[in-house]
């Protein structure tokens, strides 16, 4: 797949909370705030961003780490060269101020800047409310966002963070005690949560979807299923439940999980207008 050149995105700059990065926005409608998996916005990453657009929203990408429309893939630029670039992204990002990868209990610092830009998004683009989607490493992002009220379709999508080396991570997602408890009081007033995962995913333990289903019960819409479906032509083991891993043919479950989240921002977002 060669890189995407993304023409059909306009490139601004935003800055909030001491913090500036690129922003890519490209469609018309309620904003939807994607957020890349390692090693950044990929042509996978923006095939997804594309579907979303095409359902009548506003695809919103902050170019967060990596090289906005480098595609990565080992077919692309060799193994060597793939394993290479996504490790000097992961490692160069994990040790940046305004991201947590080890800790239990707490939200990257980066999701205060990502609040800001939902706020802007939401001004601009109009809509009953936003939707956010993380992945893998921002995954647990668009869940700490949902202390905002703006924010009214969260989707974590494999998320990854912390890193599962200890029961403790395995069992927690990266946000705090006090923007879970403001996310449950949200899911009582009607807020859903939905989360995807291959069910033999290291990087995304049993143990981080089975708390989400404890602490937010019926709320949390859990996508679930077995790598089995993976697409096998992806670099690296079942992982990437909206991107890399998707085969994309009708009615294939992979296909089938996208669609879900897809219907969801639809329901929620297009369908439901506003002002």
């Amino acid at each position: 797949m060669p890189d995407d050149l993304m023409e059909d995105f306009t490139r601004e700059v935003f800055t909030s909370g001491g913090f500036t990065y690129d922003v890519y926005w490209s469609g018309s409608g309620p904003a939807v705030i994607v957020m890349a998996e390692m090693p950044g916005i990929t042509p996978n990453v923006l095939r997804f961003a594309r579907w979303v657009r095409d359902l009548g929203c506003t695809v919103v990408l902050p170019d967060l780490f990596g090289r906005a429309g480098f595609d990565s893939t080992w077919p692309s630029i060799g193994k060597v060269r793939g394993i290479a670039y996504g490790a000097k992204v992961l490692t160069s990002t994990c040790v940046r101020k305004e991201f947590v990868c080890w800790a239990t209990g707490r939200s990257s610092p980066v999701v205060t800047w990502l609040r800001a830009l939902g706020r802007e998004a939401h001004e601009r683009c109009g809509g009953p409310g936003i939707g956010a989607v993380g992945m893998c490493f921002t995954g647990g992002f668009a869940l700490a966002m949902a202390t905002d009220d703006r924010l009214l379709v969260p989707v974590l999508s494999q998320p990854a963070n912390p890193f599962g080396f200890t029961k403790k991570q395995r069992e927690t997602i990266d946000i705090s005690p006090a923007e879970l408890e403001r996310v449950q009081e949200r899911c009582v007033e009607g807020l859903e949560v939905v989360g995807l995962r291959f069910t033999g995913d290291r990087l995304v333990p049993k143990e981080r979807f089975a708390m989400l289903r404890e602490k937010l019960g019926d709320s949390f819409i859990a996508i679930e299923l077995p790598n089995d479906v993976a697409n096998r032509d992806a670099d690296v083991p079942p992982h990437s439940m909206l991107t890399e891993h998707v085969v994309d043919e009708p009615g294939h479950p992979t296909r089938q999980a996208v669609d879900d989240v897809l219907d969801h921002f639809k329901r929620k977002l297009v369908d439901a207008g506003g002002p």
